[in-house]
Formats: structure tokens, C-alpha cells, sequence
């Protein structure tokens, strides 16, 4: 969305999705290769995500404002009372010395509102990881990536929990297949469109009744 978009011809873009998933297989803490190929691949899946947030009042207003998730735009979290959505973000970003600011531009959407729609979805992942209560482990970024398949379509988050999945060690596989991913199918399932969440403007919200109101049900202990 910041760095100049490059414009890419069918097999152009079939060539850097094959690229890009030999090489995040080979090193999965790439996110450019995973960014990359999650543009490449999901083009259809994003301009659905485009259309359902035209259609959405929220959704519109995210697409007229076009808010970032920058470092200096959520800066006031670190300021919310403990038990609101805001302070549960900057908790689990300063937990973790993660920044917003470390997300890979989106390079390969052709028009600005797609470019626009792949970098949002790409910057609520954490928010999601707060709502949903997942941690940043391989088994919690595979069930967020269920629940971002049942969200998006993204053919990329499929690709990401088969690639995970393939990292497990038995007690992780054993524990991923029998308790998150069917939790993680139901949730992605049950609650509201997320893409269509102004999440910025409910920093404020106690983090339960925001939950409550989207309808999401947090990962309970395997």
C-alpha cells in the first residue's frame, strides 16, 4: 500500500505466487514471500471483501477514511483503562515488542481501493489475535488463519495452516486438529464480517462486550 505497486500479467503473477510459496515453505518467517503470495493468489477473495464492505455502512466508512494501523495512529491504547479493547491491543503488542509499523507493503493489487483492502486486512490480523484470544505461536497463527479463510477465502490461509500444519510435532498436531481448528471453523463461521469492523473507533469498548456484540467467541483452553 506504501511501496509502488507493480503491475503484473497472468503468468507474471502465477510465477511470483509460485516464488513466493517455495520460498515462505523453505523459511515461513519470510511475511514479504507470505504477503506476496496472499496478494497473488487472493485477488478474487479481496475484491469480494471489497464488495461486501460497499454494501456494509461501517465497511463504507473504512473505504471513505481509509484509517491506517500505524504506530502513531493506535499510540493513545497505551493510555485505555485496563479492561477495554485498546489496552488489551497495546498489552499484547508491548508483551511481544511488536510494532504496526513492521507490515510488508502491498505490491501487487491493480487499483488502489484493492491495494487498500489487502494492507486493512493485513493490519487487523493483531486485532483479531486480542478478540479471538489467540497467542502468536504456530498453533495460534494456524487457527487464525482459519478463521481468516472462513472470513476471506483467501486460498493463502489455507496454504498457511497446511504449511504449519506440516510443522507440528505430534502433541501440537494432535492438539491443533482436535480442539482449534474446529473451534477456529465455528468461530470464523458464527461471527460478524470482521472487514467491515472500524476497530479503531472502539478502542474504547470494555473487550468483553465488544466480543459479545461481534459475535465472537474467544479460544477456550485445549
Amino acid at each position: 500500500m506504501d511501496g509502488a505497486r507493480i503491475p503484473l500479467k497472468g503468468w507474471q503473477r502465477a510465477a511470483v505466487a509460485v516464488g513466493s510459496a517455495l520460498g515462505a515453505l523453505i523459511d515461513p518467517r519470510r511475511a514479504d514471500l507470505i504477503a506476496a503470495l496472499g496478494e497473488t493468489t487472493g485477488l478474487p477473495a479481496f475484491q469480494r471483501v471489497l464488495t461486501r464492505m460497499k454494501n456494509n455502512p461501517e465497511g463504507r466508512e473504512i473505504l471513505l477514511e481509509r484509517p491506517r494501523v500505524t504506530s502513531s495512529n493506535v499510540l493513545h491504547a497505551w493510555d485505555l483503562p485496563e479492561n477495554t479493547f485498546g489496552a488489551a491491543y497495546a498489552k499484547f503488542m508491548g508483551s511481544r515488542n511488536f510494532s504496526p509499523d513492521d507490515r510488508p507493503p502491498v505490491r501487487f493489487m491493480g487499483t488502489d481501493e484493492l491495494a487498500y483492502v489487502a494492507a486493512r486486512a493485513r493490519e487487523v490480523h493483531d486485532f483479531w489475535h486480542v478478540l479471538f484470544g489467540l497467542p502468536t505461536n504456530l498453533i495460534g497463527e494456524s487457527a487464525l488463519k482459519v478463521v481468516e479463510f472462513e472470513q476471506m477465502s483467501i486460498p493463502m490461509c489455507a496454504l498457511s495452516v497446511i504449511g504449519g500444519a506440516a510443522r507440528f510435532n505430534e502433541r501440537q498436531r494432535s492438539i491443533f486438529f482436535r480442539h482449534y481448528l474446529p473451534w477456529a471453523a465455528k468461530a470464523g463461521f458464527r461471527c460478524t464480517d470482521l472487514m467491515c469492523v472500524y476497530y479503531e473507533k472502539h478502542f474504547h469498548d470494555n473487550l468483553e462486550d465488544l466480543r459479545d456484540k461481534l459475535g465472537i467467541e474467544s479460544c477456550p483452553e485445549p
